[in-house]
């Protein structure tokens, strides 16, 4: 009977201080498992070493295999690039700079065994994360779940193990704006959830700029949920109740206290208040209008300028 095949997807960027020791980590978990795997790299336009270093680790090792796309496509892109070119029984995904820690493998993998067909971890604690970014997280992700249609777990991240089968559904959903994490949570299956502590980064610091955070933020939302676009409707609810307050009120300052002034202060912050609640709402309406547009032009994911060099995948 032949092995069971495990694929492990790293999308990188610029990880050139972290490739080496990730590669020993990963290799000294797997060499213990009873299992033909292979460890693919995704490098998403690096401008440092990191092409070079993992070029050599392809010559010192089989079971490493690289792709290089043609520009910065982003996390999300480069790790759904991965799991295109994934061909094991089970794709474990990770990030390359140790606060995924390759040790829980074995256990993704136990449960797997047992019948979950997606593992997902879910962080915690992060051991370098500042006070303001573990309590903007926690606050996004209780105003996401409260707003979204697609449950999504606090503290998830692209730390899973996912069965053959859920990686081939998953590449049945070719969006460009892209919140894995949430898609993954509305595909069902049966999932299991494995919680740990994120170790601080081995070496350099995260890619994940403020900028990088925010788009990835609003690709959830927008890609959980449609209720900013009802936001309008509320908002029109609330208006035609402070409107009719506001009537009472004039009514009132005129028959009752026959003391009526003029009204530009009223008539301007009526003015900012309707017409600043109508750019948003247009905004947000465009917002979606824009992703529609971007999806009807059908341009690929990705880019790859050099693919896996066991074979010649073509582009999507």
């Amino acid at each position: 009977m032949a092995k069971q095949s495990l694929s492990i997807v790293v999308p990188v960027f610029n990880e050139s201080e972290n490739l080496e020791h990730f590669y020993d980590a990963v290799r000294c978990e797997m060499d213990h498992l009873p299992y033909d795997w292979e460890l693919i790299f995704v490098d998403d336009g690096s401008t440092d070493t990191t092409r070079s270093i993992l070029m050599r680790l392809e010559g010192e090792d089989a079971h490493v295999q690289s792709i290089f796309l043609s520009c910065n496509f982003g996390h999300q892109l480069a790790l759904t690039c991965g799991l295109d070119h994934a061909d094991g029984d089970a794709v474990i995904t990770l990030d390359g700079d140790m606060q995924h820690p390759p040790s829980l493998i074995p256990t993704l993998i136990g449960y797997w065994k047992e019948g979950y067909e997606v593992v997902q971890t879910i962080r915690d604690a992060t051991a370098d994360a500042s006070w303001i970014k573990r309590k903007t997280s926690a606050a996004y992700y209780c105003w996401l779940n409260a707003i979204s249609e697609i449950p999504v777990q606090p503290g998830g991240s692209d730390f899973r193990l996912m069965d053959r089968k859920v990686v081939l559904a998953f590449r049945r959903y070719r969006e460009h704006a892209r919140f894995i994490r949430g898609l993954i949570g509305s595909m069902g299956f049966r999932q299991k959830q494995v919680h740990f502590a994120a170790p601080p980064r081995y070496a350099g610091h995260s890619k994940f700029s403020p900028r990088k955070m925010l788009r990835l933020a609003i690709d959830g939302v927008l890609t959980c949920s449609t209720f900013p676009l009802r936001i309008g409707l509320y908002a029109g609810f609330l208006s035609v109740a402070l409107s009719f307050l506001v009537f009472l009120h004039v009514l009132y300052e005129t028959f009752v206290e026959a003391d009526t002034v003029a009204g530009w202060p009223t008539i301007m912050a009526c003015i900012l208040f309707f017409g600043g609640m109508q750019l948003m709402v247009l905004g947000l309406i465009g917002e979606y209008l824009g992703r529609t547009y971007e999806e009807t032009k059908r341009r690929p994911l990705y880019l790859i300028a050099r693919g896996m060099p066991k074979e010649g995948k073509p582009n999507p």
